[in-house]
């Protein structure tokens, strides 16, 4: 990597004759190349799920009752059951439209084929076929181009969501809109793909629709809104309400309660009954019956009656299960393999070019699809009379024919057949997912893996004798093949189980899907953490690794600290803003009487604390960071202080630490607080011990500079207006920038009291404490800055998610193991 020379990170990390260790790179957050791994990026910023206690929020409290949390709670629950609805009449709308334009193509292409059949004119037929299905995936992938988030099924980005990541745009009305038509003519356009993942996504985006909604409630109530309309999109998919709602604790929650499972449950149960109820009525004209449960059913396992022979499975059949979990879990291994090199490879030469050669690889995509499925149709397939689901008035959707024939076809498919279906449908679906266009992977895995199960039955049943019932093994095999590419274990069992309305498959399904995970994760990770991965998200798991309580919070912390104190300058303010990205400060004082340090080596050991030397940054380097990007200020006050200062540095050749150290006995001035910390700090104070009082963060400072919320240096601090709690979050979530201010209407000489405003009493924890606890508490309370504060009250560093991702761990442990 080329260095620039005049930045921070290129002055510390890219010296003369010296190159970035994989560690360093781990880090940084940067690709090492040898390993072509992607690492966590720094640039993701957490939602902030921790309430700032502040004095404006402590005002609200006083003013609240039990009545107003009661009514407050209500809403919640209406809210709930309006994105349950909500999601159903959305599944509705999607599942009429497919079939309408699957209807209409499939039709004026039927009849091409029947006269081109005796006129010998397929190619005519075909590009019909290819004109039907390139507009439909155009208007899918143009669509993407408008909302690049509405790509893909949308389940990587929930989950990061849902772990505590910000991912931009990923729940606005825009992305829904553009998400819920994509997947429409992406499924009509006849791609491989599904519409099963973006209903989840689409759920799980409901309670944004309005810009009174939107800035209502905190990220916490968003994230349980999340969760119920995700468990509420499975549930209409799949009508299957209980497994939506152990999806969401599965694949996505971080953060759980029991109050919040009956929300779920019952959003899942609201979007399931809404979708069926419709469903049975259109379909049937029979309102109330509730025969439609989900968009995708796989109808009833039974034996042909008077077959007393016949059992859906037995005990001498679990082994066979167990064998095809395996088989499952490798060949989910090897799409997810196949599938992150593609998308390694969009990524390095698709995505960074023009937009529109997205839109070619999606048409390209459709166009291959689409001339392998006619010729292998015209070409290898076998013609036979099939019994078609079919409702009054609409046709089943050829995907859904597909898997009801796998799961209920007496008749015997040829293994030459499901072999030549499997490999295309393998292959093609791999290569789709990941396409810019919207699109899920549960269907095209289940037909996969439903072919799969198939031949297998066709092996036992003719080849050896066996009286097996073949239904059970191509269910088998879907749970396999799907189980073997997401990795689900509980939430999976629990919707094939609903899906089918058969418990008696729970233990078969339960005990292959378990054999797939364990082989698939030998190998690889589930298809969702693949891509999650290939993001850069900095994504928690549920717990650290054994090992990594070697560390504590003093190896993986940041030392190196921005902060501001409880009555700071404008100017200061001001620059600290625009020459940092942190989200948050650490507001501090430094009165101390005493310090206790002293130098072992080179290093300066602080309250058992080390620093090697070069990573101390001094007040006086601090101050004149702050002052380089000032030079651009419209005040001529501000450019002289920032002059003065940097004309007072210290000589760079002089031992700071040692002068320090000399003099670290003297008392320290007292700061007075009403008084602003003085620009002309002698060396002592440069490196006076940090007492920590609060976080306060960037949004909040951003606030108070806009509305003016200061007072001067000859008045007292009770003069500073006061700002409301609903001033505070008047513009959330999408707070004003710094650049976003004018700086000519601002006096840098005035004072900002912030201590009102920050969160006096944040989590924190102990310099010793070791990394599992600090992770467990990271996690489980949503946190997004963790400060570490010594037994003295000294702020030693902050910990935010990068710290704490599994890459950053791994190369901090591979250094611990080094120094000792």
């Amino acid at each position: 990597m080329a260095c620039c020379g005049s930045c921070l990170c290129c002055q510390c990390c890219c010296r003369d004759g010296e190159t970035r260790t994989p560690e360093e790179l781990t880090i940084l957050g940067e690709t090492h190349e040898e390993e072509d791994e992607i690492l966590p990026r720094k640039d993701y910023e957490s939602l902030d799920y921790d309430r700032c206690i502040n004095e404006p929020y402590v005002e609200v409290l006083e003013g609240m009752n039990n009545k107003k949390a009661k009514k407050y709670e209500a809403v919640k629950w209406l809210l709930v059951f309006a994105i349950g609805v909500t999601i159903g009449l959305v599944g509705l709308f999607v599942d009429f439209f497919v079939r309408l334009f699957s209807q209409l193509k499939f039709r004026l292409v039927e009849k091409s084929v029947k006269e081109c059949t005796e006129k010998g004119c397929l190619a005519l037929s075909l590009l019909e076929l290819l004109a039907f299905n390139m507009t439909f995936i155009f208007i899918a992938s143009v669509l993407v181009l408008i909302e690049p988030v509405a790509a893909g099924s949308g389940i990587p980005e929930i989950k990061s969501y849902l772990n505590g990541v910000k991912i931009p745009g990923i729940v606005r009305l825009q992305t829904f809109l553009c998400k819920a038509i994509g997947v429409l003519f992406t499924v009509a356009g006849g791609l491989f793909v599904g519409k099963e993942g973006p209903m989840i996504h689409s759920g799980a985006i409901q309670f944004t629709f309005t810009r009174e909604l939107d800035s209502t409630f905190s990220d916490r109530d968003k994230r349980d809104f999340v969760s119920a309309g995700a468990a509420a999109g499975v549930a209409a998919a799949f009508g299957a309400p209980i497994g939506g709602t152990l999806f969401s604790l599965e694949e996505g929650s971080s953060f759980w309660n029991q109050a919040l499972t009956w929300k779920v449950l019952f959003c899942s149960m609201s979007a399931t009954f809404t979708l069926n109820f419709f469903r049975s009525g259109i379909n049937f004209n029979k309102w109330g019956s509730f025969q439609l449960p989900g968009l995708l059913n796989f109808g009833e396992f039974k034996c042909q009656d008077g077959d007393k022979r016949c059992h859906l499975w037995t005990a001498v059949d679990l082994a066979f299960f167990v064998m095809m979990g395996i088989v499952g879990g490798l060949l989910g291994a090897l799409f997810n393999c196949i599938n992150k090199r593609l998308a390694k490879y969009r990524m390095r030469n698709v995505h960074p070019k023009a937009k529109f050669i997205r839109v070619l690889e999606s048409l390209l995509v459709s166009m291959v699809t689409t001339v392998v499925v006619f010729l292998a149709s015209m070409t290898l397939g076998e013609c036979r009379d099939l019994s078609t689901p079919t409702t009054n008035n609409t046709t089943v959707l050829v995907s859904e024919v597909a898997i009801h024939q796998l799961f209920h076809q007496d008749g015997t498919f040829s293994p030459v057949t499901l072999t030549i279906f499997f490999v295309l449908y393998f292959l093609l679906a791999c290569w789709t997912y990941g396409v810019s266009v919207p699109s899920g992977l549960f269907v095209p895995s289940l037909l996969c893996g439903a072919a799969f199960g198939r031949l297998v039955a066709n092996i036992l049943k003719i080849n050896i004798g066996m009286a097996i019932y073949s239904g059970t093994f191509a269910l088998v095999g879907a749970a396999a093949f799907l189980g073997g590419v997401v990795r689900m274990t509980i939430s999976l069992t629990v919707i094939l189980i609903e899906s089918t309305n058969e418990i008696t498959y729970g233990l078969p399904i339960m005990i292959t899907l378990m054999v797939a995970k364990w082989t698939g994760d030998f190998f690889n990770k589930g298809i969702y953490d693949i891509h999650i991965l290939l993001r850069g998200v900095p994504l928690l798991e549920w717990e650290t690794e054994v090992e990594m309580d070697k560390l504590t919070a003093s190896d993986i912390m940041e030392p190196n600290l921005t902060y501001v104190y409880p009555h700071t300058r404008i100017q200061s303010l001001v620059c600290i803003l625009r020459t940092t990205v942190y989200h948050a400060f650490p507001v501090v004082t430094e009165n101390r009487e005493y310090e206790k340090e002293f130098m072992k080596g080179n290093i300066l050991v602080s309250n058992n604390i080390r620093f090697k030397k070069t990573s101390v940054l001094t007040r006086a380097g601090e101050q004149r960071q702050r002052c380089q990007s000032m030079k651009s200020y419209p005040s001529s006050e501000l450019r002289n202080v920032c002059d003065e200062q940097a004309g007072a540095e210290p000589n760079e050749g002089q031992d700071i630490l040692q002068q320090m150290l000399e003099r670290r006995h003297m008392p320290y001035p007292n700061l007075y607080p009403d008084q602003s910390p003085s620009e002309e700090w002698t060396m002592e104070e440069r490196f006076r011990p940090l007492t920590f009082h609060g976080l306060i963060l960037r949004s909040q400072l951003v606030n108070l500079l806009i509305r003016g919320v200061c007072y001067s240096e000859n008045q007292s601090s009770a003069t500073q207006p006061r700002l409301s709690y609903a001033e505070m979050t008047e513009d959330y979530p999408r707070y004003p920038d710094i650049h976003d201010l004018d700086l000519a209407l601002l006096n840098p000489r005035m004072i900002v009291d912030v201590t009102p405003y920050m969160n006096p009493c944040p989590y924190t924890v102990s310099p010793n404490t070791h990394v599992s606890q600090v992770f467990n508490l990271f996690r489980t309370m949503g946190l997004r800055h963790l400060p570490v504060v010594n037994a003295m009250g000294e702020i030693v560093g902050i910990i935010t998610r990068h710290n704490l991702t599994h890459e950053f761990l791994l190369a901090k442990l591979r250094q611990h193991s080094i120094t000792i």
